[in-house]
């Protein structure tokens, strides 16, 4: 018996296969991170990158400044942060869950309103709510009568601690609500979400104008492969936490559709897939006419690492974030940023903002096995930690 080769997986004719290179370059491409910014961020920029990500992860851990604020400078370069607390307040953004908890666009709420929808349909997801239908309907006729309330307006009783592990009665019912969609975030104050009535928010909505959950997955599987600049079937599920069975099915139905195109990543055998609005990117990257000349330093929750499986596979870059492990474990720093250069993942940084005494602490640099410190790198990434530390108005620089 005689044994062929497997078959490479097709593509759109048209489409030139892409290098592991290329397709970390399209990637770049895709996230805005390509090129550094070519003039002043406005606020405007700020609603347009998160547009152009589909999502903007929320964490709260400051020791440099919040996830999506950073996120949104390795981007936009020196930018007011204020101006993501301003649009969030404004209604063009609003926060729900994505791929985590997330700042998402306005134009996407009829998306996500739909998932709230199905989860309500015969599960017990929101089993909390119904089992405490008292203090639900307290704390509903406080924000009725008294407005929007955040966590802190309410005075813990019951004696215990206020661990983030054990919320008091009302933090619990203001997350159970704010996850069934009865409560919207308002707006931030200080990072802290202040809820009110999704009614208030959202005063022009009507669940008539929800797509079908159908239409809902096909649009969301659309913005992933258009986020992931090119991507396999693998991919796409982790971007907005879509379900997995099927998706590889979705994604080919698509494509016969014409909405999406087929392509081939070179070493990567599973058939990968490009947004029609990325094709002229990924004609001038497969032509060599357009190469990554950023050098920055990312979020451990920026949409570029955060799928840890496709940063090993288009990377070679192992990352995991060490804030949740023990000091004593830690083989790299409680909050390392990855080093971004010229479309490459080159190392980590750890460092800590001491904003009182205006000092940015680099406490540890590594620089990934194999990869060369030459005199570009190190003066590209010199300037990058300057100019981190520059928005943080922490300029003096240590450690480095």
């Amino acid at each position: 018996m005689t044994h062929s080769s497997p078959k490479p997986p097709t593509q759109d004719a048209s489409l030139p296969s892409l290098t592991i290179a290329g397709a970390r370059a399209l990637l770049l491409g895709a996230q805005g991170l390509l090129w550094p910014p070519t003039a002043a961020a406005t606020k405007e920029d700020v609603l347009q990158t998160i547009r152009r990500m589909g999502a903007l992860q929320i964490d709260t851990i400051s020791v440099v400044a919040r996830s999506p604020y950073f996120v949104l400078w390795s981007r936009l370069g020196d930018y007011e942060p204020a101006w993501l607390d301003q649009l969030l307040a404004e209604g063009a953004l609003f926060e729900y869950w994505s791929h985590a908890a997330c700042l998402l666009p306005v134009e996407d709420y009829p998306l996500y309103r739909r998932l709230i929808l199905e989860r309500l349909k015969g599960q017990r997801s929101h089993a909390w709510i119904e089992e405490h239908p008292t203090e639900v309907e307290q704390l509903l006729s406080r924000v009725r009568e008294g407005g929007a309330v955040r966590s802190s307006d309410f005075v813990r009783t019951d004696g215990r601690g206020g661990t983030w592990w054990d919320w008091k009665p009302e933090k619990l019912a203001l997350e159970r609500l704010h996850s069934a969609g009865v409560l919207m975030t308002a707006r931030r104050h200080n990072f802290q979400r202040i809820y009110d009535l999704r009614e208030r928010v959202r005063p022009d909505w009507s669940d008539a104008d929800a797509p079908s959950i159908e239409e809902t997955r096909r649009r969301l599987a659309l913005a992933s492969v258009r986020a992931l600049g090119v991507t396999i079937a693998a991919w796409v599920p982790d971007y907005f936490r879509l379900p997995k069975a099927g998706c590889a099915a979705l994604l080919e139905a698509l494509a016969d559709e014409g909405r999406l195109l087929r392509t081939a990543i070179e070493g990567i055998s599973a058939r990968a897939y490009i947004h029609p609005d990325n094709r002229e990117v990924a004609e001038a990257v497969a032509a060599g006419s357009q190469q990554p000349t950023v050098t920055t330093l990312l979020s451990p929750f920026d949409p570029i690492v955060w799928d840890r499986a496709r940063a090993r596979a288009l990377s070679g870059f192992d990352y995991t974030i060490e804030c949740y492990t023990p000091a004593s474990k830690r083989r790299y720093g409680y909050f390392t940023l990855p080093i971004l250069h010229r479309g490459a993942l080159v190392g980590r940084l750890d460092a800590k903002a001491h904003r009182k005494q205006g000092i940015f602490e680099v406490k540890s640099l590594h620089i990934e096995p194999g990869i060369e410190m030459t005199e570009t790198l190190k003066t590209e990434l010199s300037a990058a930690v300057h100019r981190c530390a520059a928005w943080h108005h922490t300029p003096e620089v240590t450690g480095m």
